[in-house]
């Protein structure tokens, strides 16, 4: 296996989404709380990339033994498997050992919190199998977005920062919330796009509940309310002032890739550039979170 084939079943160029959570989530402990752990902050950025990693495997590699990549439909050449004949075994494999190292460090990570983050961990790592494992799995369902909004930006958010801070408060669940409703929206998107594939595969998602209009409604609500609401937790001082300025120039920003989404219209044919928008559109919230969070950590 290529390291190019390893990065497709693991789809490296997805984890800028964790990543952004991680580093929103890091930004706004030491806002908090003045300093963190460096050592704690590089053990739950490694654990979180190593379970990322390993649920995209698992995905890549349940998607291939439902047929839901069917080459019919699919034409995204990071998916080795169905395009490249890579081995759906050693998808697996990479996929469990993923899992293992996150377990592992983990278990470090309890040793120097408490048991809290077991549970936390535990339940992240079950629905990050299940998402896509099991007879029914989460992704086939209308709670996807639920799930990979909740675990991906909420859980995570909450998990990093109660490990940095030891603290778990109303504020920090308020500020977690608008990057999962920029985490849904990614996968509103995928799941739109995906409709004929996901149904012709027997999947029941909530684009295919809403039809293509709702499907196309979700995904601006879930956008434009999560921007709204970083703007309304700024204004009222739980996010520094900054994040409310920027959120201005990121809304007509965003509001031009919308507009180009909605002229492609959603189909296997424009996912590729409409993935590419919605991706810009994650980006720029994420760079109001941290734009204001530094500049009120280094220079207030």
């Amino acid at each position: 296996m290529t390291f190019t084939q390893f990065s497709g079943i693991v789809e490296l160029r997805t984890k800028i989404v964790s990543l952004s959570t991680y580093i929103i989530s890091l930004l706004y402990s030491i806002y908090v709380a003045g300093t963190v752990s460096p050592l704690l902050a590089v053990l739950v950025l490694t654990a979180a990339l190593a379970v990322d990693m390993g649920t995209t495997g698992f995905n890549s590699y349940f998607d291939w033994y439902r047929n839901v990549d069917d080459p019919r439909f699919n034409r995204e050449s990071a998916k080795v498997i169905i395009h490249e004949g890579v081995s759906p075994g050693s998808a697996l494999l990479v996929s469990i050992l993923c899992y293992v190292v996150a377990c592992m460090l983990g278990g470090i990570i309890i040793l120097m919190t408490g048991p809290l983050v077991l549970i936390l961990g535990s339940l992240s790592l079950l629905v990050g199998f299940f998402y896509s494992g099991g007879s029914r799995p989460i992704s086939s369902t209308p709670w996807g977005e639920l799930f990979a909004g909740g675990f991906l930006g909420f859980v995570f958010f909450i998990i990093n920062y109660y490990i940095l801070t030891g603290r778990l408060d109303q504020p920090a669940l308020l500020v977690a919330i608008p990057q999962s409703l920029a985490i849904a929206a990614i996968l509103s998107v995928n799941n739109a796009c995906d409709m004929v594939g996901d149904r012709a595969a027997g999947r029941r998602t909530m684009a295919i509940v809403l039809g293509v209009k709702g499907a196309q409604l979700l995904v601006y609500i879930e956008g434009l309310v999560g921007l709204l609401m970083l703007a309304f937790l700024a204004y009222r001082n739980i996010l520094p002032q900054l994040s409310l300025y920027l959120t201005l120039p990121a809304l007509i920003l965003i509001l031009t890739e919308y507009a180009k989404m909605h002229q492609r219209g959603y189909s296997h044919d424009t996912k590729g550039p409409n993935m590419q928008s919605i991706s810009k559109i994650f980006i720029l919230q994420s760079l109001v979170y941290i734009g204001g969070l530094l500049e009120a950590i280094l220079f207030v």
